[in-house]
Formats: structure tokens, sequence, C-alpha cells
């Protein structure tokens, strides 16, 4: 018989833990010395653990079914991905719902009366903690920022509207390979009813 299929808490035994980076509460790197459980005679292993604060991703949905998307650089791959409003948890024990909304007023001018939790996803656990949290927000309308001012990689986005059906085909025809983006489509397109529309024209429309 296979194993539940459910994730389950688990902590193997840690003979030696340092921390070799200290980036403050968003994110730490520390060398764990991890031994298999039961298994005293074996050497340990060493593992690096990148300690992560968590993040926020939103998919904006308006009437039209179209999701606000960002074209944005990304300096650690040299590419402008196709990306949805997202940031970290900024604030030690920061509610993951707080963080979506504002960055979805940071980052879009925007603000939603409707918010569904959709997921949330450990982003890489073989080496980092980062828990991503998901949302749907839909009764989309648009805000003053006030004098919030983007800066660096922010300060060059472009956003637009793009329909959800044309979303969900470039992501699965591989075109869009942003994790976030694909994870917050595929998982919106299965819970969303009715389904939006699929296929028709362009209608894509700027917002920068």
């Amino acid at each position: 018989m296979p194993p539940e299929l459910d994730d389950t808490p688990e902590e193997w035994p840690v003979s030696d833990s340092q921390v070799v980076y200290d980036g403050g509460w968003v994110v730490r790197v520390r060398e764990d010395q991890v031994r298999r459980p039961g298994h005293p005679e074996e050497e340990p292993f060493t593992r690096l653990v990148v300690e992560h604060s968590g993040a926020v991703v939103v998919l904006a949905l308006d009437d039209e079914d179209r999701v606000l998307c960002l074209w944005q650089y990304r300096h650690a791959i040299g590419r402008r991905l196709v990306q949805l409003p997202a940031g970290l948890l900024d604030v030690p024990g920061e509610d993951p719902l707080v963080a979506a909304r504002r960055e979805l007023w940071e980052e879009a001018g925007l603000e939603a009366s409707q918010w569904t939790h959709l997921t949330s996803t450990y982003s890489s656990p073989g080496f980092t903690a980062e828990l991503s949290h998901y949302y749907l927000a839909r009764g989309v309308t648009a805000v003053d920022r006030g004098d919030f001012e983007p800066q660096h990689e922010e300060a060059e986005m472009q956003a637009a509207w793009v329909p959800f059906g044309e979303l969900h085909d470039a992501v699965a025809q591989g075109r869009l390979s942003d994790a976030h983006l694909a994870i917050a489509v595929l998982t919106a397109g299965s819970r969303l009813a009715p389904a939006p529309r699929r296929g028709g024209a362009d209608h894509r429309r700027s917002i920068a």
C-alpha cells in the first residue's frame, strides 16, 4: 500500500546548526548537520537551508474575466517575465491576506472587494522554507496610491489586463515560465465557477 496522499510534519535529528548569512527577517541561511532517524552510527550530512519570511501572489480578475499582469525584469535570470502582483511578508507574523491587499495596491493601484485563498505552496523545499500564499481577487477597482513611488525594477514595470483564457493557454503551452503565475492560473482555472471565457478576440488593455 502506498503512503497516504498527504504532506505530514516530520523532523530529522540535527546535531549542529549555524547561521552562515543573516539578512534579517526576510532571508537567513543556515547550515545544518542532519542525521537519518534510527541510524546514529551514520555520519551526519550537510544541508543549507534558506529561511524565508514567505510571500503572497494575487490573481486579480475583473468583470470581463481579464487578469492584471505585470511585465517585470528579474536580474537573477536576466529576463523580463510576465508575472502577477506579489511580494514578501515584510513584518514578522503578518497576515498573508493583509500583505496581498498591500501588494495589489502598491504594484497595481487596485483594491478588491472579494478575496479567495487559492492555495499555499513551498517554492523549493529542497533548500528553502519559503511558503507562498495565492489569492484570487475579484470586484477590483482603481485606487489612488498617494505618495507611493515604485523603485528599482518596479519602477520599470508594465501592466496590462489579459483575458484569462489567453493567459491560461500561454501557461499550458510553456510560453510563460514564472512558477507563481502558473500555479495561480492553473489553480484558479480549476476553482472558478463558471469557468472564465476561453478564446475570442484579444482584449488586452494597458493600465500603465
